[in-house]
């Protein structure tokens, strides 16, 4: 049976990444009521994920920890995670929105040592959502080391009745399993959509290799082996691969600017790709790395970023989009093949490791459409005389200083009709 609530508020902000985050103490801290709330059970989103920002390469605890600090303090702000909206009606100032809140389907009276102790005792493993599946964890388990609000889930929905009957006989002490989803109706002034992005699936390149090879991995799966708390612990080596990595080959525009796939750019990839040829270059400093790309994109201020991996001697610059990347079946080499548009030559590098570069998609909270104020890609327009206000990845590709700019704009907008603007 559905549990149903009645709150009020100023604004509901929809998604908390960093976006959704900083929107909503902005709007919190100048005085004005906010309900947040988080499809995962976690807030951060993909910056929590990272294992550093660019171009000061510092870990994301910089700039997410104090605004977790901000946040929990705050009273004007009240969080939801594992929460997603089903339905919004009325117009600007007045706001009827149906929120669905998923059971943790752990006991509230437990300690985190005892929830650590039934953790470790349970018998199912689920592949790690956090860690873009490269590995393991317990179906009882934390998201990360590393995030808030820092509590345990049972992932019961993924698994079978047999399979929660198994742990249920293991460690069901800990278990509510008659925990109910919760809707709660809500009645707000100012919506501010900040759901940010997903990563293209790069099961869909069959042309680069990434179903068939264990050794051709995506960007952010590259962000997370780099990390150390990530499913290697910061060493750059492919989870049940065992092969010396010694030359590295980074594919940009994977799939992007790609009529049949996503026919955008994603903007920061090339950067992102730069970083983690840094990171490679800390850890194995003497490996080659090839760099293929149709053309570079560093906007404004990350220039002097480019200039730096540019003119390190261990990478190689191929201008030329890659064709396909395919194993030789003599030596198990990954062959990347790509026309190098400044020699008019055909290339065929052999590497042990490619890196696709697969670009942002926009990431609706649960699902819920708007067509009406969607540009042709799914992001949310915010040139139109729109009723949602758009913030972050939601409206575009951008980098997280670009992102954190737009959540203010995005709130000055939430206070001009809170005040009765139109």
């Amino acid at each position: 049976m559905e549990k149903k609530e009645k709150l009020s508020s100023d604004i509901l902000v929809v998604g908390a990444g960093i976006a959704g985050i900083s929107a909503a103490l902005e709007a919190a801290e100048t005085g004005y009521s906010v309900i947040l709330i988080e499809k995962r059970p976690y807030i951060g989103g993909r910056v929590a994920q990272l294992n550093q920002y660019f171009p000061k390469m510092c870990p994301p605890a910089c700039g997410l920890e104090i605004n977790y600090r901000r946040l929990k303090d705050n009273k004007l702000i009240n969080l939801f995670t594992l929460t997603e909206i089903l339905e919004i009606q009325g117009d600007k100032g007045n706001y009827n929105v149906k929120i669905k809140i998923k059971p943790r389907y752990i006991k509230n009276n437990l300690t985190d040592e005892e929830l650590e102790k039934y953790a470790q005792k349970c018998p199912i493993e689920i592949p790690d959502e956090f860690n873009y599946g490269l590995n393991k964890v317990k179906a009882i388990h934390l998201p990360s080391n590393n995030v808030y609000p820092m509590k345990y889930i049972f992932e019961k929905n993924k698994l079978t009745d047999e399979q929660i009957d198994e742990v249920r006989k293991s460690c069901g002490e800990c278990l509510d399993l008659d925990q109910e989803e919760k809707i709660i109706e809500l009645n707000v002034k100012a919506i501010i959509y900040a759901t940010g992005w997903k990563p293209y699936d790069a099961n869909n390149l069959d042309i680069l290799g990434y179903k068939t090879n264990p050794n051709v991995i995506t960007n952010v799966e590259m962000e997370r082996i780099a990390s150390p708390n990530g499913p290697t612990n910061g060493e750059i080596k492919i989870p049940g691969y065992n092969k010396e990595i010694k030359r590295i080959a980074f594919v940009q525009c994977a799939g992007s600017r790609d009529e049949t796939h996503l026919e955008y750019c994603s903007s920061i990839c090339c950067l992102a790709s730069m970083k983690h040829a840094l990171y490679i270059q800390e850890k194995l400093p003497q490996a080659d790395i090839h760099f293929f790309y149709i053309d570079l994109r560093t906007p404004g201020a990350f220039e002097d970023f480019y200039n730096k991996t540019q003119k390190h001697e261990k990478i190689k610059w191929h201008r030329g989009k890659v064709a396909k990347v395919f194993k030789d079946i003599e030596t198990g080499d990954l062959i990347v093949e790509a026309e190098d548009t400044l020699t008019g030559k055909l290339k065929q590098i052999p590497v042990d490791l490619v890196v696709l570069a697969t670009g942002m998609q926009p990431d609706l909270n649960g699902g819920f459409k708007m067509p009406e104020i969607l540009d042709e890609n799914g992001f949310i327009r915010n040139d139109i005389q729109n009723t949602i206000i758009g913030c972050g990845v939601a409206t575009g590709p951008k980098d997280v200083a670009a992102v954190v700019q737009e959540s203010t704009g995005a709130v000055m907008k939430a206070i001009h009709i809170l005040k009765g603007g139109n």
